[in-house]
């Protein structure tokens, strides 16, 4: 079976990017792409839900160093 030349990694919690950078390329990935997503908590404020932003999730969309 082939193995994917793609993979996303993403940084852990207590992770620095750097050491997620070192970790794809000890796995013997290259960055290409690196991805942000907002995380949200729900506050009601004046009886309405307003979703506010408390952290974010950080990828790297990789592929395989030949």
């Amino acid at each position: 079976m082939k193995q994917s030349n793609k993979k996303t990694f993403e940084v852990g919690e207590n992770e620095s990017i750097d050491a997620c950078l070192d970790r794809i390329r000890k796995e013997g990935y290259m960055p290409i792409k690196r991805i942000e997503k907002p995380i949200f908590k729900e506050v009601i404020q004046d009886g309405k839900s307003v979703y506010e932003p408390i952290s974010r999730k950080i990828l790297f969309e990789t592929k395989k160093i030949e």
